[in-house]
C-alpha cells in the first residue's frame, strides 16, 4: 500500500509537471514566443552594409524577440556560402545579391532574403587611384587592372552599367578579385591600377594614401540599387518561420534606426569594421531600406538579366521571405 501511494503521488506530480515542462520548453526555446530556434549564427562582413546587425545587437533588439545572435566575421560573403548551405551558419549579413542570385539560378542554393541591407548612394562605393596615377577619367580604366571584392558580383554589375552610360567599354576593364581589407595595400604596391572599394575602406584609403576618386560608383544609372542584404536558405526559413520572422522584425527596426540617425551607425562601426571614430564620422553611408520591397529588389534582377548573368528570367518575389500572419 505504501508503494502504491508513492506511485500515485509520483504520477500526480508528473501529470502536473508535464504542462509546466511544455511551457518551460517554449520559454527556453523561444523566449516565450514559440520560436523554433533561439540561437542564431550570422556571418557578417566588416562593411557599412551590415551596420543594422550590430545596432540590433547593441540595442538588444534580438533579445526582445527571444533571440540570441552570434556574429561570425567573414572577409567575403562567398566564403560563408558553403557554411550557409551546410547549415553551419544560419544567415549571412551583407551578402551581395548578384553572387547569391546566381547560385539560386544555377540550383546551388535555394535563397531566401529576409531583409535588405543597403542600397547604393553617391560616393559610397567608388573607384580610387593613387594621387599621381595617369588615370583621370572613366575612359582611362580601359586596359587597366581594377580590384573588386568578388568577380562578377554587384560591384562589376553596377560599375559596368556606369561605364556603359559614359561610353566606356566594360569588357576592356580587367577586374581582379581582392578582399576589401587588402585593397589599399594592393593599390599602394602597384598590384592593381585602381580599386573599386566600398565604405568604410573607401574613406580610410583616401585618408591614408591620398587616393582620389575616378568614378562615383553610386551615380546614375544605378543610384538606389539594392546591393546587399540578410539572406538564409529556403530550408532554414521553411523550418524556422517564426524564428525568421523574429529576426526580420529586429533587423528592420535596426534598419530604421540606422536610416534615421547616422550616429547609431558611427557608434557601431569601430566595433566591427576596424576603423577609428574619426573615419566613421565622415564616411558616406548607403541607404538603409526599412522594408523588403519587391519592386526595388527587381532592379537587381533586371540589371543581371541585361548583363547576361542569369540563365533564366527570375521573379524576385518567391525569393523574398514573407512571414505568415
Amino acid at each position: 500500500m505504501r508503494r502504491s501511494r508513492r506511485l500515485t503521488a509520483l504520477l500526480g506530480v508528473l501529470t502536473l509537471a508535464l504542462p509546466l515542462a511544455a511551457c518551460g520548453g517554449s520559454d527556453s526555446d523561444g523566449g516565450g514566443k514559440g520560436l523554433e530556434k533561439t540561437t542564431l549564427t550570422v556571418a557578417s562582413l566588416p562593411l557599412v552594409d551590415g551596420a543594422a546587425l550590430h545596432i540590433a545587437q547593441k540595442q538588444k533588439l534580438f533579445e526582445k524577440e527571444g533571440l540570441k545572435v552570434q556574429i561570425k566575421p567573414v572577409a567575403q560573403s562567398t566564403l560563408a556560402m558553403p557554411a550557409l548551405i551546410k547549415g553551419d551558419v544560419d544567415l549571412i549579413a551583407g551578402a551581395n545579391y548578384v553572387t547569391f542570385l546566381q547560385a539560386q539560378d544555377k540550383g546551388t542554393l535555394k535563397l531566401s532574403v529576409l531583409a535588405e541591407g543597403a542600397t547604393l548612394t553617391s560616393n559610397m562605393m567608388n573607384v580610387l587611384v593613387l594621387p599621381k596615377s595617369d588615370i583621370k577619367t572613366a575612359k582611362d580604366l580601359e586596359g587597366k587592372k581594377v580590384a573588386v571584392n568578388i568577380l562578377n558580383n554587384i560591384q562589376g554589375l553596377t560599375l559596368n552599367a556606369i561605364l556603359k552610360a559614359n561610353n566606356v567599354d566594360p569588357t576592356k576593364v580587367n577586374y581582379t578579385a581582392i578582399p576589401f581589407p587588402q585593397m589599399a595595400t594592393a593599390l599602394e604596391k602597384g598590384q592593381v591600377d585602381a580599386i573599386h572599394v566600398v565604405e568604410p575602406f573607401l574613406s580610410d584609403t583616401q585618408k591614408k594614401l591620398g587616393a582620389r576618386v575616378v568614378v562615383d560608383g553610386g551615380s546614375q544609372p544605378v543610384t538606389g540599387v539594392p546591393i546587399s542584404g540578410y539572406v538564409a536558405t529556403q530550408k532554414f526559413t521553411g523550418d524556422n518561420p517564426k524564428t525568421s520572422a523574429a529576426f526580420q522584425r529586429a533587423i528592420l527596426k535596426a534598419q530604421a534606426l540606422a536610416a534615421g540617425d547616422r550616429k547609431r551607425v558611427e557608434e557601431v562601426l569601430p566595433t566591427y569594421a576596424r576603423i577609428d571614430k574619426q573615419v566613421a564620422s565622415v564616411i558616406t553611408l548607403p541607404g538603409y531600406p526599412t522594408s523588403l520591397n519587391a519592386t526595388r529588389m527587381q532592379r537587381v534582377v533586371d540589371l543581371m538579366n541585361s548583363a547576361g548573368l542569369l540563365k533564366e528570367k527570375t521573379d524576385i518575389k518567391p525569393v523574398l521571405f514573407q512571414p505568415t500572419s
